[in-house]
């Protein structure tokens, strides 16, 4: 652990602090919605990561976990439904609405477990 330094200011002496060096990171819709919910709800984690620099790792995993789940849930459950290619080109309205169901299941599964937990 490195030592703390101090710089003086008008007769106080002020710890020189800084946070981690990070790259900026572009985040996805669940990266972001985990980091909205860590700076309101758990404010103490939230602090952790960022002074750690485990913040930025962190919403990078979440975001990936959560975009191969619903990749991999939602072909699960279309095969497991019947919603077919086939579907698809004779019936295009069906499939997008059966598609969108699915799809709504498995975010809200996505946000009931890696989100909001």
């Amino acid at each position: 652990m490195e030592a703390l330094t101090y710089s003086e200011v008008n007769g106080y002496r002020i710890p020189d602090l800084t946070l981690p060096d990070e790259s900026e990171v572009a985040f996805g819709k669940y990266a972001l919605m985990r980091r909205k919910y860590l700076m309101e709800h758990r404010k103490g984690m939230f602090s952790r990561l960022l002074m750690n620099g485990g913040l930025n790792p962190h919403l990078t995993e979440i975001e990936q976990t959560a975009m191969e789940r619903l990749e991999r849930q939602s072909s699960q459950m279309a095969k497991s439904e019947g919603v077919t290619e086939q579907m698809k080109a004779s019936d295009p309205l069906t499939w997008i609405q059966r598609m969108t169901n699915i799809r709504n299941r498995v975010e809200e599964t996505i946000l009931h477990d890696l989100i909001y937990a």
